[in-house]
């Protein structure tokens, strides 16, 4: 059973804000399993976009995890970030949306795999 949508979101920004990163919901979804996507502002008109990764990435091992993926190697200029969040939110309106403010761009995401 994977950990709530909301509970991990509160994890998150928790985590966030002891490394000194802000954080905030922007779109509240669906509390029990609704898909959260991560946007980090860079602070400089670009953005990282961070998706769901598809479900094969999953360990049956650890059904607790999130993993996510980079929407693209590099930052993209945010308008283009937030028109994907648009279609996301139309597609799915159960979906969170989470942003963080970084110009190094930590994410902290990757924390579910050590």
């Amino acid at each position: 059973m994977r950990l709530k949508s909301n509970i991990w979101v509160s994890a998150y920004l928790r985590r966030c804000q002891t490394e000194g990163v802000y954080g905030a919901v922007r779109r509240r979804g669906a509390e029990e399993a609704g898909a959260v996507f991560v946007k980090v502002a860079l602070l400089d008109g670009r953005a990282m976009l961070y998706v769901p990764a598809p479900q094969t990435s999953y360990d049956d091992g650890r059904p607790i995890d999130r993993f996510f993926v980079p929407l693209t190697p590099q930052p993209m200029p945010e308008p283009e970030v937030e028109e994907r969040l648009t279609k996301e939110v139309r597609f799915d309106p159960d979906a969170w949306i989470v942003e963080t403010e970084d110009r190094a761009g930590r994410h902290f995401l990757d924390l579910a795999k050590t």
